[in-house]
């Protein structure tokens, strides 16, 4: 563990973790598990580790609000922990396992999973409601709050977004069908993008779906630039565009005008490995824009976390090899900060692994700073 950094430590129970963070003031971290409710917090000489009683599986998602982070594992329960006093701040039962968690302010999270079930949590009164449900399970949920709704993606090829000032029944405001399986959403300020199975890829006006004129708010329909299954998607720091990560190694970057996507367009190779004389593909779990610079981290099955100044089209900084896959990460808000999970996601199917941890790295200016382009003939 590298200097400056901060380590949560989760036991194995499930199949992948996702991390994420959510910054703003004060630095929370969510975790689910399914069924433990109470951590132990022991010191270490690499940092701070929050250690759970019993084996779990953690699974952060994407955040953006005060220096909380929060994370979910794939266990029955959410935990909300402040990453800088490092103390916990509340506890959730869940009815299945969390596959995402995402916050609208400081008092108020949301957490959906693979019983359908879209849940709001009120931090202060520690209740819990469910907001809406899915046929099928949940794959992510984002809060938009330009247009105070929740959205929520589905295995069962649905959007929805559902409004939490309105009564249980009447609150689902938009409902849209997609061509395939929701693997990964991202939204800029105007637009939305959503990454399917099948390698769809579509991109809506949020006003207008959240308007409720569903079909009519779909801008594009694309098919994925790359040739396998998009593992994940984030909208551009400047809303231009996004960055779509495959399971082959890949990112691909795009733009939503017509004349710039054919112009500028890009996709290369990342997080692959030489092993045995052998190239060794590894599948990209996350990416993550920095706020500031617009540079971005991807984080792959390799263990490894690349920062890349799209622009250029360079790297700036490589990461040493985290224990295992980093399952998923996100900056904080002001970008001083990165949530980490490392998480082994089966790339190599049943094998023995590391256990699951939630990392707090301290970013540094040089590693996101965007370097200077050399003036032309020098």
């Amino acid at each position: 563990m590298g200097q400056g950094e901060v380590k949560f430590k989760g036991g194995v129970y499930g199949p992948c973790v996702s991390a994420s963070a959510l910054w703003n003031s004060t630095p929370v971290h969510i975790v689910a598990r399914p069924h433990c409710t109470l951590w132990t917090i022991m010191p270490s000489a690499r940092g701070a580790h929050l250690t759970p009683p019993c084996p779990e599986t953690p699974n952060p998602s994407s955040a953006t609000n005060p220096p909380l982070t929060r994370g979910s594992f794939l266990m029955q329960s959410l935990h909300l922990y402040d990453a800088v006093a490092r103390l916990p701040r509340a506890s959730y039962s869940h009815q299945a396992p969390v596959l995402d968690c995402c916050f609208e302010n400081d008092n108020v999270v949301y957490a959906a999973g693979l019983d359908g079930q879209v849940k709001r949590y009120d931090v202060q009164t520690t209740r819990g409601a469910v907001l809406g449900t899915h046929a099928k399970a949940v794959q992510s949920v984002i809060f938009l709050p330009a247009q105070g709704v929740l959205l929520s993606g589905s295995w069962d090829q649905g959007l929805r977004m559902w409004d939490p000032r309105m009564a249980p029944g009447q609150n689902c405001v938009s409902s849209v069908a997609v061509p395939g399986k929701v693997y990964a959403v991202s939204a800029g300020k105007e637009r939305l993008v959503v990454a399917t199975s099948g390698r769809h890829v579509l991109i809506y006006d949020i006003r207008r779906l959240a308007g409720g004129h569903g079909p009519e708010a779909l801008e594009q329909h694309r098919e994925s630039s790359l040739k396998f299954q998009t593992r994940s998607l984030a909208v551009y720091t400047d809303g231009r565009g996004y960055a779509l990560g495959s399971v082959e190694g890949r990112v691909a970057m795009e733009f939503f005008d017509a004349a710039d996507a054919q112009a500028n367009k890009y996709a290369f190779k990342c997080h692959r490995r030489n092993e045995g004389g052998k190239d060794t593909v590894y599948p990209v779990h996350s990416i993550t824009f920095h706020s500031g610079y617009g540079t971005f981290a991807t984080g792959g099955g390799d263990g490894v976390i690349c920062i890349w100044d799209g622009e250029n089209k360079k790297r700036l900084f490589q990461t040493a090899r985290y224990p295992t896959s980093v399952a998923s990460m996100s900056f904080s808000r002001t970008g001083e900060m990165l949530a980490v999970a490392s998480s082994y996601a089966y790339e190599q199917g049943e094998r023995d692994h590391p256990p699951d941890a939630i990392y707090i790295r301290a970013v540094q200016d040089v590693e996101v700073r965007p370097k200077a382009r050399k003036p032309a003939g020098v």
